[in-house]
């Protein structure tokens, strides 16, 4: 069971905090307006104006994982300098799922952000990109027997095709993949969602 002790100004904002972390093995075992006790909880809470007073306050509360609900892209920064086991940024407007999810993420240690918030972390766009230049259906059906192990004269058999062409294939899918090996190009192709396993 992981517990939570909720900051957050407001009584109603408060309420409404603890109705969405209700099941899922979270227990939420107090609240308060702010911060001046330092509470036993393996995952803080903290919403309302100011979470990164909130965090600052709680520096000294080693090991501690929290969740903070904000929109201040500066607040990572402060979080990821501070000594916590785990810790997540969330919108104000997050749903129940996601809270939920981002206190279970930071109670295990993680850190955890929203694509968006990511992406701007990280001054581009996160997980693997689509290639430039797409596969044709040859190449996709090549990709599919490398996935399968077999060998080029195999694929050749298969697909009714010379081995000269079954390696031609293969060098276009290395190339529009950034792969440089037959298992890396299986492993981006899976990923891409171009082929499953």
């Amino acid at each position: 069971m992981t517990t939570v002790f909720i900051i957050a100004p407001t009584p109603a904002l408060r309420a409404g905090l603890r109705a969405m972390l209700a099941g899922d093995g979270l227990e939420v075992v107090g609240e308060a307006p702010a911060a001046a006790l330092a509470p036993t909880a393996d995952v803080l809470l903290v919403a309302g104006d100011d979470p990164a007073g909130t965090a600052r306050a709680l520096a000294g509360e080693e090991g501690v994982a929290l969740v903070a609900l904000s929109e201040d892209a500066r607040l990572p920064a402060l979080l990821q300098a501070l000594p916590l086991r785990g810790w997540a940024v969330l919108p104000s407007d997050a749903s129940a799922d996601e809270l939920r999810a981002a206190v279970g993420a930071a109670a295990q240690g993680l850190v955890a952000v929203p694509r968006q918030l990511a992406e701007q972390l990280t001054g581009g766009r996160t997980g693997v990109e689509q290639p430039a230049e797409p596969l044709t259906a040859r190449e996709m059906e090549v990709l599919g027997l490398l996935s399968e192990g077999l060998p080029n004269k195999q694929i050749a058999l298969r697909l009714h095709i010379s081995e000269h062409t079954v390696k031609f294939h293969i060098a276009s899918i290395f190339a529009k993949l950034g792969a440089a090996s037959r298992t890396e190009a299986v492993s981006i192709g899976a990923r891409q969602g171009l082929i499953a396993l």
